[in-house]
């Protein structure tokens, strides 16, 4: 299944090539400096490790935030009696200087090499990955002028992965929150040197139908959470009185895009959505979903009749605006940083930033897009089917 069974497949690519640098950028990691007696106050990576710049007119900040939801207790470990999630915010900042944010921490990446069975690439490689938001910068905005998007990560990977997507719609205007599902992914670094492991990899080896039922309602219930914590009355983040709650918006990446229309159904809050190669693990009710959604797939998997059959039956369920793309070429890691990151396709991010974000114009900020009203000459990869 895309939602989830293709996890490996996903970071495949990524590591691939990676292991093809460790040479180069082990001479640049702190652990060879201070062998060689140098000293450097910070990992210094491959150049060719960096994300695409924005293209947006606003400079961006980003925060990372540990939330904890004492109402439920985890669904991958029982024993522990709160939800524990690690949030990133991303959002439109005041021109300045600043460090930009690292990647994902050292741990975590380390956690993602282990989990491909990749030994000889430096973990500082994938943590030392360039990015362009700068670390706590301050947040600009008209109160109540911002929309909100939640990205969901596909399964087995972090927040980070969708952090180029992230850093453009936040150039563009948004705010945009990413949220790490705990226990899903390879790991997850929390609070006092903790790293979560994926819990959850045991249960979907088991049986993965079942288990994207447990994890697609597992998700909806984070990100509500989290949309709670954001728009409540004592809102977690500094810059949350910027944000229009009337203008809300989620995209997902596989097991995140599977997740997506689940949370619109249980929380209107969520206006419009999109899934990006995702599996419905659970079906969109008879009653029909009656607000804007966008599916993109990859290849032949997603096109009307392909092997996903879930995206037929839900399709016919979506009763508003709603679009079915695919791009030709593209794979299951098209909507994340990873085929950039390899250089094998610094296209297919291109493609994903500019449909995500004129979906997402049109549709909280009530902008025509004509992206999205049919084939493209600027984007002849990309497939309308209905």
């Amino acid at each position: 299944m895309r939602g989830a069974c293709a996890a490996g497949a996903v970071t495949a690519s990524l590591l691939a090539l990676l292991a093809a640098v460790p040479a180069q950028a082990e001479s640049a990691s702190p652990r060879a400096a201070q062998a060689a007696g140098l000293a450097q106050a910070e990992p210094v990576p491959d150049k060719s490790l960096e994300l695409p710049a924005p293209t947006g007119s606003q400079s961006m900040g980003t925060v990372s935030l540990h939330l904890v939801d004492r109402s439920r207790p985890d669904p991958w470990v029982p024993t522990a009696k709160t939800r524990e999630l690690m949030v990133s915010l991303w959002y439109p900042a005041e021109k300045g200087a600043g460090r930009s944010a690292p990647y994902m921490t050292d741990e975590e990446a380390a956690a993602l090499l282990k989990g491909q069975n990749i030994t000889d690439v430096p973990s500082e490689v994938v943590s030392g990955i360039r990015t362009h938001a700068v670390t706590g910068a301050r947040p600009v905005g008209r109160k109540g002028t911002l929309p909100l998007v939640v990205l969901s990560p596909g399964f087995t990977m972090s927040r980070s992965s969708l952090t180029s997507l992230a850093e453009e719609l936040a150039s563009r205007g948004y705010v945009v929150v990413g949220i790490d599902h705990v226990h899903e992914s390879y790991g997850t670094s929390l609070p006092g040197g903790r790293l979560a492991g994926c819990v959850a990899c045991k249960e979907q080896e088991a049986d993965a139908w079942k288990f994207g039922d447990k994890a697609v309602k597992g998700r909806q219930a984070d990100v509500s959470f989290v949309l709670d914590r954001l728009l409540g009355r004592h809102p977690v983040w500094k810059g949350a009185r910027l944000i229009d709650r009337s203008r809300i918006g989620m995209a997902g990446h596989s097991l995140g895009g599977s997740s997506t229309p689940w949370t619109m159904l249980k929380d209107p809050r969520v206006r419009a959505g999109i899934n990006m190669d995702g599996t419905f693990f659970v079906p969109i009710p008879d009653k029909g979903l009656a607000r804007p959604f966008m599916l993109m797939g990859a290849g032949e998997v997603h096109e009307p009749g392909g092997k996903d059959f879930t995206w037929g039956r839900d399709w016919a369920r979506m009763t508003d605006w709603k679009r079915w793309l695919t791009v030709e070429g593209g794979d299951h890691a098209s909507f994340t940083d990873y085929p950039l990151l390899t250089k094998q396709s610094a296209r297919e991010l291109e493609i994903t930033r500019a449909y995500v974000a004129a979906f997402m114009d049109r549709h909280l900020r009530g902008r025509d897009q004509r992206l999205l009203d049919g084939p493209s000459g600027t984007f002849p990869e990309v497939k309308f089917w209905k």
